[in-house]
């Protein structure tokens, strides 16, 4: 992924401007867009493709966009990662995460452990812990509703997001419990809503170079879609920048679209960026790159706003992926929500992502105003839970120390206009 020196400045601009500049194919799409029609597979893949003034003009559509849809709020969520477990025999060639259980570095927390983080994250004034780990051999069919009776006896009110679809896949392979009857059964035990990671990208090709061993993307798509018929919500993600490209991202983001369009069950889309360093796929496959340049996650986030406009209106950016710099820079580029504060952060760090394990609820609103955006709190589910708007967070300190020196709003002490990545 290219830094901030491999990205031009310039000037925001009106999008009317921005558009008179565009090359006519890429103006009538995105006029189409502003005009509230849908854009095809076709029209998206064409604009994976803006370079130059075309891409000024996509960012300066996706923001238009994102403000008509979703105005000037911008919402994060305070939110604890606890990865139970990184225990796992699933060998994915993008993770560096998983580990054999005779390793010196594997884990499996207790209960009692996970009930621990809750609650700590609680007090915290967390609203969510995010539960997800590898699959480990020796879990039973009754692993995951343990760990939901455990968050949920110690802090009733908190709310879980939780287990991947493939953990999902996993459970049902151990308890051997049909697929409806097994989310059914985890939504009475307490299951708020499901990660809708796993999905990498919905292409089988890519998927078997990615690892042969993971469920494929029709049976991802069986289980997102079972859940939300179970009434369970999920996110909706996509990985990318490997051995994926254009194409591959227009068709992941239209077959989100069309379960959403029957289901109506994602409450956001969020792009993650493949984290390189530590990987196998990266050492091991010719063809895999490191990771998404700058012009990439730009289009990425603008397109995903225009392709899902009226059917996902929440789109996410990672900012432990791309750092909270770029973070910010997607806020102009159809991006509302900068997601987690997180307070521990582990499978991003384990592929070599340097970004940190946390943002204070404080910084994060420092980030938003620095936009010129509203900042607002809200739950897994998009209700308002603070207004921040006229006040501030209180400040606490990080959950886990900052090695000496690091400062992720270091660079809110730089004033820079505008990026748009050159190519």
């Amino acid at each position: 992924m290219s830094d901030a020196a491999d990205i031009m400045q310039i000037e925001k601009r009106p999008v009317e401007i921005a558009l008179g500049d565009a090359r006519p194919d890429i103006r009538a799409i995105l006029d189409r867009s502003l005009e509230g029609r849908t854009i095809s597979r076709d029209e998206g893949e064409t604009l994976f493709s803006a370079s130059g003034a075309d891409l000024a003009a996509l960012v300066a559509t996706a923001d238009e966009v994102r403000r008509r849809r979703v105005g000037d709020r911008v919402t994060f969520v305070t939110v604890r990662n606890i990865n139970f477990t990184n225990v796992c025999y699933m060998a994915c060639q993008f993770c560096n995460f998983g580990v054999r259980k005779e390793a010196k570095s594997a884990e499996l927390l207790s209960l009692e452990e996970v009930a621990n983080r809750a609650e700590e994250a609680w007090l915290r004034g967390g609203t969510e812990v995010c539960i997800q780990g590898g699959l480990h051999p020796d879990i039973d069919g009754d692993h995951y509703f343990n760990l939901l009776d455990a968050v949920k006896t110690r802090v009733p009110q908190m709310h879980v997001h939780a287990f991947s679809p493939f953990e999902i896949w996993y459970g049902v392979k151990k308890s051997r419990m049909p697929l409806e009857d097994y989310l059914r059964a985890l939504k009475q035990a307490g299951l708020g809503s499901m990660p809708g990671t796993a999905a990498e990208i919905l292409d089988t090709q890519v998927r078997l170079q990615l690892t042969r061993n993971k469920l494929s993307a029709d049976e991802w798509e069986r289980i997102i879609r079972a859940a939300h018929e179970a009434g369970i919500s999920t996110t909706s993600t996509i990985m990318y920048g490997h051995i994926d490209g254009p194409a591959h991202w227009a068709a992941h983001i239209d077959r989100l679209r069309s379960i959403q369009m029957d289901t109506g069950g994602f409450t956001e889309f969020v792009p993650l960026g493949f984290v390189h360093e530590q990987t196998r796929l990266f050492r091991d496959h010719p063809e895999a790159r490191p990771g998404p340049t700058t012009a990439e996650n730009i289009r990425m986030h603008a397109v995903a706003r225009l392709m899902l406009a009226g059917f996902i209106d929440n789109i996410q950016v990672s900012w432990v992926k791309l750092g909270p710099e770029t973070a910010r820079f997607m806020l102009d580029c159809g991006v509302n929500d900068l997601g987690g504060t997180l307070m521990n952060e582990s499978i991003s760090r384990a592929a070599g992502s340097v970004h940190g394990q946390e943002i204070t609820p404080a910084e994060m609103v420092r980030i938003i105003r620095s936009a010129g955006r509203i900042p607002m709190q809200r739950n897994t589910l998009y209700e308002v839970v603070a207004d921040y708007s006229e006040r501030d967070p209180d400040e606490i300190a990080p959950l886990v120390g900052r090695r000496q020196g690091a400062n992720p709003l270091a660079f809110l002490d730089r004033s820079a206009p505008h990026p748009v990545a050159a190519e």
